[in-house]
């Protein structure tokens, strides 16, 4: 049986190797196992010599050692490992001339290596010391469809376009108006019909570097699809954009697919992956220490295995139980008393105007937030939070409000321990252990990813003595399963103490599976918003997908929320009846 052993050079701690070491059984009785690095400190296990004890993954720093046993007929050679005792990634992805073929798993699990090996950007070292060579690659993958893709890799007879993950570090590599930086990668001359389709018309001439992260991600986009190639990788591309723009980037990307060309995206939200895809590879494994891709499989089908949790071809379970969606009846989990109510709110921000009609928060009541982007949803959660203050209109609350805001302040070098001493004191099993945050309790804040200080952000709004917990995109940078840990633990803990909460945010799925009501916003972004409601989930979200056009049915299998095609029978048949969404 295969076994890996990986050291997070992160979290491990150089004062506990000589102890990791004397531990080690195989290491006194002679032969070194675990030896000390001389360049950090820290140790290096030879995994050779291992015997999967877990004596030292169970005495050092938690989460800074795994040592995982693989079974003989999964896996063989890794594609690709991170040195010695690094993250490990088996098998890759394959893009389908044709199609847009997804890629869905957890966020440490390898999905952006496999887009860097596919796109050439990452040679793969096969598991050694050095990076490998073309024929070695493709004779481990001979007989697949891999073999095929990497010779014409190889060959360079076919061309790649690449959308990173990390779309705010463009304005570091690029300079000059939007304009000028698209122009510069424009090789099909279609600059004017792609900036239009991506509403990037009106802010060709801003800087590069003054434009905000909806508008930088579709100017990613914008740029992958300029350049000629044959196959076109986004990394996920629906980060920082409202639902209607995911929408409209959804159907840009699958308008790209013919076939002679090939689409490949890593996308988290489960509504627009499945909107986008039609086929799908799902990435299972350990974050941060190995990642297993699957075989291709439909994406209706590969996103209900992965919520299901087992994969029965390959007779591997990930998960020890399967997420569902219930469908639930028109109830309301919120009790009669009213925590927080408003009436004829008026706010004047710059050129931009908010108003909102009557409405009030009860207690136990959980209440989604949906409306583009620039349209007020953030400035209304402020005036309920008193950061700001209502031009006119009134806002009766003694309550207290905790408030998690949008953008996270990342540049603290205080260690997340310190950041998080009253959710560890009172909630440690509920939501830091929950949230998986205690391995990050001895990083320092600015040393931490997005999801991560998301994760942390969370936890310490909702560790706060309050009433009423008001929650910003909480969703932003987190994966799948990051997203319904959250939903659940929001919802619980709400039911638990009593509490009220308001969440704002863009992925429909995410909102579904936690909000009892919604409010809609309405308006022109940047210019006018209303904000309407609490309507029943129905009602609120027939009245935000009839803006769109949009109708809901739910999948048989999982219980999901899904897009019906445009001009279906079923689509046709729900706007017929006015039924854009389905509760039951």
């Amino acid at each position: 049986m295969p076994r890996i052993a990986v050291v997070n050079r992160q979290l491990f701690n150089p004062h506990e190797s000589q102890l990791m070491a004397d531990l080690c059984p195989v290491n006194r009785r002679g032969e070194p196992c675990i030896t000390i690095n001389p360049a950090d400190k820290k140790i290096d296990i030879d995994e050779k010599l291992c015997i999967g004890c877990g004596i030292c993954v169970n005495r050092s720093t938690p989460g800074s050692i795994s040592i995982i046993n693989l079974p003989d007929e999964l896996v063989s050679l890794p594609v690709h490992r991170y040195g010695r005792n690094g993250f490990h990634l088996y098998n890759l992805p394959v893009p389908q001339f044709g199609k847009v073929v997804g890629i869905l798993g957890r966020n440490g699990i390898g999905k952006s290596t496999a887009l860097k090996i596919l796109s050439g950007q990452l040679m793969p070292n096969m598991g050694g010391e050095t990076e490998a060579k073309y024929e070695d690659l493709i004779s481990f993958f001979k007989g697949s469809e891999a073999q095929a893709y990497l010779e014409r890799l190889k060959n360079k007879t076919i061309k790649v376009s690449y959308k990173p993950q990390q779309v705010d570090l463009i304005p570091k590599a690029a300079k000059g108006t939007v304009k000028k930086v698209l122009e510069k990668v424009d090789e099909k001359g279609e600059l004017a019909e792609i900036t239009t389709l991506l509403e990037l018309t009106p802010i060709l001439e801003n800087d590069i570097t003054k434009i905000s992260g909806g508008e930088l991600q579709r100017v990613a986009i914008a740029a992958t699809a300029l350049r000629k190639a044959d196959v076109y990788f986004f990394d996920e591309p629906s980060s920082y954009l409202d639902i209607r723009q995911r929408l409209k980037v959804s159907r840009f990307i699958r308008d790209l697919a013919d076939k002679n060309t090939a689409v490949m995206v890593v996308e988290h939200d489960l509504i627009i992956l499945d909107y986008m895809t039609e086929m799908l590879y799902l990435l299972y494994g350990k974050e941060g220490v190995y990642g297993i891709c699957s075989g291709i499989k439909s994406t209706r089908n590969g996103i209900n295995v992965y919520l299901s949790g087992y994969l029965k071809d390959e007779n591997m379970r990930f998960r020890d139980k399967a997420i569902t969606f219930k469908e639930r009846a028109e109830t309301r989990r919120g009790e009669s008393t009213v925590q927080v109510s408003w009436a004829g709110l008026k706010k004047k921000l710059g050129k931009f105007s908010l108003e909102s009609e009557g409405g009030s928060i009860h207690r136990k009541d959980i209440i989604g937030i949906l409306g583009e982007n620039g349209i007020g949803k953030t400035s209304f959660v402020k005036l309920l939070a008193g950061v700001d203050k209502a031009d006119t209109g009134e806002i009766e609350e003694s309550v207290r409000v905790s408030y998690k805001p949008q953008y996270l302040e990342s540049s603290s070098d205080e260690l997340v321990e310190n950041v998080l001493r009253d959710a560890i004191d009172k909630y440690n099993t509920q939501i830091v252990e929950t949230l998986g945050l205690q391995f990050l309790l001895t990083r320092k804040v600015n040393e931490l990813s997005g999801g991560e200080l998301q994760r942390v952000a969370i936890a310490l709004c909702l560790a706060k003595e309050a009433d009423l917990y008001l929650l910003d995109e909480p969703s932003a940078y987190l994966d799948v399963e990051q997203r319904l840990i959250v939903s659940k633990l929001i919802r619980d803990f709400m039911d638990l103490y009593g509490k009220s909460c308001m969440v704002v945010d863009h992925d429909l799925l995410f909102l579904d599976y936690l909000s009892e009501r919604l409010m809609v916003f309405e308006g022109q972004p940047a210019v006018r918003g209303k904000a309407t409601g609490p309507f029943p989930m129905g009602e609120g979200m027939t009245k935000f997908l009839k803006e769109l056009a949009l109708t809901f049915r739910r999948d048989p299998d999982s219980g999901r929320p899904r897009i019906n095609k445009e001009g279906s029978v079923l689509d046709r048949e729900q706007k017929a009846s006015g039924k854009y969404y389905y509760t039951a």
